[in-house]
This record gives C-alpha cells, sequence and structure tokens, in this order.
C-alpha cells in the first residue's frame, strides 16, 4: 500500500491544498494523473500526485483510496517542482500550475495520429558559412552545453545578424549531446518560419510544435510524442516553456524582450523565468536573442547575470536600413490631412516602381477607434465595460476589443438623438483602404488579428508575401516581429505614438523596440532599405533614438530614470486586482486587503504598498476592478510574496464575492 498527496482538479480557492488519499497501486509515481473520490458526496475528480510514502505521517479516521491511475498522463518529478514553485512565485493553485504541463484535447477516437506539420518540407539549402562574429558568440554556449553548465547567455544582434544561425547551431550541439530543445518564439506568426528553418535542417521527424492555433486534438497529439521521446525539438509560443522534456539541454527565446512571453491569464508567469526554473534542475543553457533587449535583461548582462554575445554588423554584409523621421504637424500645416505622409508616399511608389515590396505597420486595428457625436460629443461605448467601440467596416460592426462585446453601429446619436455621426481614429483596415485607392494596381494585404481569425489565414498570407504575389502588407505587431524576407524594400510606421501614450513606465521601451524592429523588416537582401517613421512627437529620445538605431544610448537614458524612479530592474512590482460583479465589493476587498499588507509588513516596508484605487479600467464585461500596487526593493520580492501568500491563504477560508488576482512584475496595468 501507497500513500499519495494529490492536488484535486477543482476550480475553488478554497480546496487549493495537497490531499491524502491510500493508493493500491504501487507503481504509482510522483506525477501521475489519478482518479480520486471528493468531497461529501464523493464524486469522482481527476487529481495529480505530488508526493509519494509507504507510511502515513499521521493517522486519517475515514482515509479516502484512488480510484484509478491514468497511464497515458504522468508529469516528471522536475515539473511536479516546477509547480510548487509557480504556485509560491506566481501566487496561483497547485492545479493552475499542473495544467499549464498537461494536454489539451484527448485521444483520437481512431487512433489517428493529428501531426500538424508532418507534410512540412522546410526550407532546403546548405549550411551556410558563419560569419567571425557568429563564430566567436556560438563558443561559449557549445562549451557550456558540453560541460552540462546551467549558463545564461544573451545574444544581442543587430536586426539580420543572423541570430537564427546562432539557434541552430546551438541546437545541433545540444542534439549531438543527447539532449532535447525547446525554441520559443513571441508570436505564432513567426513559428511557421522557424519550423521551415528547422526541419530543413533537422528534418520534421525531430520537431514537434506547441501553439494555440493547433486543434486540441493536434495539441494533444504534439504532447504525447514529446512525452514519448519521440522528438527532440520542441517550437512553439510562450506556453511550449512547459513542453514534458526529461532531459532539456537548451531553451531559446527568440526576441526575449516581447511582452507576449508574460502570460496575461492565470497563472501570470514569465516564460523567461520558467525556462530558468526548469534548466536550473536540468543544468542547462538559456539563450535570450534581441536587437532590442529589455532593458532589465541587458541590465542583467551589464551585472554578470547573462553572458552578453554581440552581432553588430548584418549578416548580408549590407547596411542597416535609411531610416527618416516624418513630422505629422508638418503634414498638416502643408494641408495633408492624410494618414500617409507625402515621404511615405513617394518612397512607396519607389519601391512599388522598383519591384520591391512593402510593409507598413501599425498597432491598431480596426477602422475607426472610437464613434462620436457632433452635436453633444458623447463617444460610443461598450455597455459592459465603458470602452469606446472600435468600427470594423469589413464586418458592419462596432466591437470592444476587451469583452468582445458588438452591436451595429449607430445612425443616430443614442444620447441626443443626432444624425451628426462621426467616425474618428485610424486602424489597420482604413490604412488598407486608403492605400489600395492610393495604390490601386498594387496588392494590398492586411494582417492582424481581425483577418487571421481562420486557422491556417496567417500563414497562407505570409506565404503569398514570400512568394511575392502581396506587394503591400498593413498590419500590426504581426508583421513588425522578426519576419525574414529578402524583397522587403520599404517599412513605414504609420504612428509612432500609439505606445508612447500608454500609462505605463515601459512606454519609451516598447516604442522604441517597435519601431526599430519594425525597421529591421527592411533591406534583410542585397540592397539597403528604407524605413519611414510617421510621428506627432519626432523630439521624443525613443523615436529619435530608435530613427538612428541606437540601442546602447537608449539604454544608458532609460536606465537613469528607471534608477530614479526604482522602476524594474531596480526593484519588482506587484499589481493586485480585486474584481466583483459588485462595485463595493471590489473596492472593499481592496481596502480590507491593503489594511492585512500594511499590518503584515515591517514599517520600513509599509511606504512601498501604495493606497487602492479603481483600476484605469475599471469595467471590463460587467465586472468592476479595483487594484493595489507594491514596490518592492531589489532583492526584497520574497518577503513580500511571503506576506501576501499568508492573506491569501487565510483568505480563502470564507466565501466571497470578489476574485484577488496577483501578477508579479506586469506588462499591463489596464
Amino acid at each position: 500500500m501507497k500513500y499519495i498527496d494529490v492536488a484535486i482538479d477543482n476550480k475553488s480557492e478554497q480546496t487549493d491544498t495537497l490531499y491524502t488519499y491510500g493508493c493500491q497501486y504501487d507503481q504509482v509515481q510522483i506525477g501521475q494523473k489519478a482518479s480520486v473520490p471528493f468531497g461529501v458526496g464523493d464524486r469522482m475528480r481527476e487529481a495529480y500526485v505530488f508526493r509519494v510514502s509507504d507510511q502515513l505521517e499521521k493517522e486519517y479516521k475515514n482515509l479516502k483510496y484512488a480510484e484509478s491511475l491514468d497511464e497515458d498522463i504522468c508529469l516528471t518529478e522536475e515539473i511536479i517542482e516546477t509547480c510548487r514553485w509557480m504556485k509560491t512565485r506566481y501566487l496561483c493553485k497547485y492545479i493552475d500550475a499542473v495544467k499549464c504541463f498537461t494536454p489539451a484535447g484527448s485521444k483520437s477516437k481512431r487512433g489517428k495520429q493529428r501531426n500538424p506539420y508532418k507534410d512540412e518540407v522546410g526550407e532546403p539549402g546548405r549550411v551556410p558559412e558563419l560569419t567571425a562574429q557568429q563564430a566567436e558568440a556560438l563558443k561559449p554556449i557549445r562549451q557550456a552545453i558540453s560541460a552540462r553548465q546551467h549558463r545564461r547567455f544573451l545574444l544581442y544582434g543587430v536586426t539580420g545578424s543572423g541570430k537564427t544561425e546562432v539557434y541552430m547551431r546551438a541546437a545541433a550541439k545540444c542534439l549531438e549531446e543527447g539532449r532535447k530543445v525547446i525554441m520559443l518564439v513571441p508570436e505564432i506568426s513567426l513559428t511557421k518560419q522557424i519550423i521551415g528553418r528547422f526541419i530543413g535542417r533537422f528534418g520534421a521527424g525531430q520537431i514537434a510544435v506547441l501553439h494555440s492555433r493547433l486543434s486540441l486534438g493536434e495539441r494533444y497529439d504534439e504532447w504525447t510524442r514529446i512525452k514519448r521521446g519521440m522528438v527532440n525539438i520542441v517550437i512553439g509560443a510562450r506556453s511550449a516553456v512547459f513542453a514534458p522534456f526529461e532531459n532539456i539541454g537548451l531553451i531559446i527565446l527568440d526576441e526575449e524582450h516581447e511582452a507576449t512571453y508574460k502570460s496575461d491569464m492565470t497563472p501570470k508567469y514569465d516564460a523567461v523565468e520558467v525556462a530558468l526554473k526548469r534548466l536550473q534542475q536540468h543544468k542547462g543553457v538559456l539563450l535570450c536573442g534581441s536587437a532590442t533587449p529589455s532593458i532589465a535583461t541587458f541590465y542583467r548582462s551589464e551585472q554578470g547575470i547573462y553572458q552578453r554575445l554581440e552581432l553588430t554588423k548584418r549578416y548580408n554584409q549590407v547596411a542597416l536600413p535609411q531610416v527618416q523621421v516624418a513630422d505629422m504637424r508638418d503634414e498638416l500645416r502643408a494641408g495633408n490631412k492624410t494618414i500617409i505622409s507625402r515621404a511615405l508616399y513617394s518612397a512607396m511608389e519607389n519601391a512599388l516602381e522598383h519591384k520591391q515590396q512593402i510593409i507598413l505597420f501599425l498597432n491598431r486595428r480596426g477602422y475607426s477607434t472610437f464613434i462620436s457625436c457632433r452635436e453633444c460629443g458623447a463617444v460610443l461605448k461598450c455597455p459592459d465595460c465603458g470602452i469606446s467601440l472600435t468600427y470594423h467596416k469589413a464586418g458592419g460592426r462596432v466591437a470592444c476589443h476587451y469583452c468582445g462585446h458588438e452591436e451595429e453601429p449607430p445612425e443616430t446619436c443614442p444620447d441626443c438623438g443626432s444624425r451628426y455621426i462621426r467616425y474618428f481614429g485610424t486602424g489597420t483596415e482604413k490604412v488598407e483602404e486608403i492605400v489600395s485607392e492610393f495604390f490601386p494596381e498594387a496588392a494590398v494585404e492586411r494582417l492582424d488579428l481581425d483577418s487571421t481569425r481562420r486557422k491556417g489565414s496567417i500563414d497562407r498570407i505570409l506565404d503569398r508575401f514570400k512568394k511575392g504575389k502581396i506587394h503591400i502588407l498593413i498590419g500590426t505587431q504581426l508583421v513588425a516581429k522578426g519576419l525574414d524576407f529578402r524583397n522587403v524594400g520599404l517599412v513605414g510606421v504609420i504612428s509612432a505614438d500609439v505606445t508612447l501614450n500608454i500609462p505605463d513606465f515601459r512606454s519609451a521601451e516598447r516604442t522604441f523596440q517597435l519601431i526599430t524592429q519594425a525597421a529591421g523588416r527592411a533591406g534583410r537582401g542585397d540592397e539597403t532599405g528604407k524605413v519611414i517613421i510617421q510621428s506627432y512627437q519626432p523630439e521624443h529620445y525613443a523615436v529619435q533614438l530608435a530613427a538612428k538605431q541606437d540601442y546602447d544610448s537608449f539604454y544608458k537614458e532609460e536606465i537613469q530614470l528607471r534608477n530614479y524612479m526604482e522602476y524594474p530592474p531596480y526593484s519588482d512590482l506587484i499589481q493586485i486586482v480585486f474584481s466583483s460583479k459588485e462595485e463595493e465589493q471590489a473596492r472593499a476587498a481592496a481596502e480590507e486587503w491593503y489594511e492585512k499588507i500594511i499590518k503584515a509588513l515591517k514599517s520600513e516596508k509599509k511606504g512601498r504598498v501604495f493606497q487602492p484605487q479603481a483600476a484605469p479600467m475599471n469595467k471590463i464585461k460587467d465586472t468592476y476592478r479595483y487594484c493595489m500596487l507594491i514596490k518592492c526593493p531589489q532583492g526584497k520580492r520574497r518577503s513580500y510574496t511571503e506576506a501576501l501568500l499568508n492573506i491569501k491563504e487565510a483568505d480563502k477560508i470564507k466565501k466571497k464575492a470578489y476574485a484577488v488576482m496577483v501578477d508579479i512584475n506586469p506588462y499591463s496595468f489596464v
């Protein structure tokens, strides 16, 4: 007889603890999925084993027994240890952490293997020679992999410098050592391009793919292939960091600066932190790559926590693109009221004349960003969130980008009845319409969340662009990250100010990164590319330094501000959000927690806990939200999170009409 401590698959905070059961199966292992009777009615529940012992530490009056074990799903001890760590690190439930590692979907009833990339042939071609800089960067990575050392590297290379080739050489070394590789990319749109290159180099049989655009059945089968050791490389977006490998030698994070590596759903994990935790246990190597590293990562490379490896030249030896900033205030003064500056229009004409492709970047989707009445000034808002609705012309609808609410656009003002309804602002859909009017002979397409809802649509659009069937590609962040097309001669950043005006201490950093990354899509072939940046704040240092592609100067400017304001990396920020259907409940919960936190902390820490207030987006989907911010000094986070964990554990005992969500170092304060 064995005795097991299990985490129950149950949503309630009140059952977030480990329960002890007897188990008649001697083969039971830590990490195994089991069925156990639970609760007053002894209903069967799924559970995961966190501990196995031969005897009980104390007597139980009515000890229950596990009913059965799942032979297909058994997590490793390393994974269970990581789940324990996630619970205390991110203040989540045991089962929330476990669910990150377990497969969605189920077995195929027909026994058919669902492999989404089995027919992928990859990008053929010989293995290119390394540049001197690439070879120098690869040397310490290979040494660390051979020695089975846990090391952290930052591959800091300008756009087009050949970082992907370094990734693939490092992966090859890892496979040579008999170990496994996880390759993370920030956007699903990038997976096909990376998959094509890796399959071309290593073969389709070596590779599994994990991301949310796969069907549930495909995800289950890919998970099974990984778990059974049938593949050696996993490629995917953020969640691929949870691949059930048993011998991880290398985890690669391409474009490590991207906010998409931070989860916006519970548990609010950071993929970099999870990767580090897993690699510490496997004695593996972390390789982060970026042309615009996050301020925090670059700071850690300055401190020696990461070894920085630099690629200062493009692989093809072509110069970085020529960058021009167009002051949109001057355009207005000159009578140009369109969203396309004269400089960008002229550059587009020239690029099309020379058979070059164009990418236009705007980080706003939809047609118009809000609808307003010219008579009374009322703005059409979401009834559930109170946020202005965005007009989508193609669907003939207005939509809320936070809760998904949709309705028909009004013909008259809902407030005053006036027919003077006006559409304001510009999104990618409107840009597509205007560009099609300006250049009727050009093939224009859009790449954003609205145009890529159907499965495979991202890959189809990018494939057409690669083949030259699209002349002008307009998109949101999907087009600004990591795409590598040799015939792109021009990139236009339609509005560089969108991210500058977000109420967030990282707004300048995000603006610099987006402009630099978007600009990096140009001139990746044999000719120098051109970039036009349109801005109403062209004098801002983020715009000026991005135009010069001068990361080092931007870092020096930004790190001084972070130090003065005690923002990360000089502190850790903890955001606590209280939500309820009743606004008073959310507000009262926030105030109650504030008092408990102040009481739990020592006097010198109390000044870093800020008074609760209504969240910037106070109401989302009929739910009211209040928030509180805590600023933890560098190296002191654990004492703060321990206090929060104790309060959270005590709070779960009582029934409550509110929910509490804790986010460590959030990437959004909305």
